[in-house]
């Protein structure tokens, strides 16, 4: 988790593929821990051909039986299905906006929120993720609450909720505009 925290949380994410991938993970993580998932991250990438959308929205019906059988992930009938929509739907989004990336940034007027917060005032959802939540719903996709949305936020560094006492916070643009 450390490492986690010090080598990823909240760095700026502008591959589609990597989006996907945090869009999963996140989704996977509804009702568990997220050191659970990230412990199984390895194994998602496997289960998840890399987490390639055209490959995962290809899946068909016995390979998505085959991964409700893989221990190495959460064997969640829904969540599965949810991914391999959400793989989909996220194609959709590419042929309509050019990028996934162009899409979600959208949302912070294409650059990261810089929140001056301190100790463990962090809120489970905002007008923002509230707003991309509803929108990512609208279009079809699965396990996009705004909480698991507001996470997905934090995780891809399209908001910067490091403390002001953390030294990832100056790292990844603190200093600059906030809120």
């Amino acid at each position: 988790m450390i490492a986690y925290h010090d080598r990823e949380w909240g760095v700026p994410v502008r591959s589609d593929r990597r989006l996907f991938e945090f869009l999963v993970l996140e989704g996977a993580q509804a009702g568990l821990s997220w050191s659970t998932i990230l412990n199984k991250r390895e194994n998602y990438r496997k289960a998840f051909l890399r987490f390639d959308p055209t490959k995962v929205a290809r899946l068909d019906r016995s390979r998505l039986a085959k991964l409700l059988r893989d221990p190495g992930i959460v064997r969640n009938r829904l969540k599965i299905a949810a991914t391999v929509e959400n793989a989909r739907r996220l194609l959709e989004v590419r042929r309509e906006r050019g990028t996934f990336s162009r899409y979600v940034w959208s949302f912070v007027g294409g650059a990261p929120i810089q929140n001056r917060r301190s100790g463990r005032g962090l809120p489970s959802q905002t007008k923002e993720s509230e707003s991309l939540s509803r929108d990512l719903a609208r279009r079809g996709f699965r396990f996009v609450g705004p909480t698991i949305i507001y996470a997905f936020m934090q995780a891809v560094g399209m908001v910067n909720d490091h403390s002001v006492d953390c030294f990832r916070y100056r790292e990844l643009g603190g200093a600059g505009k906030s809120r």
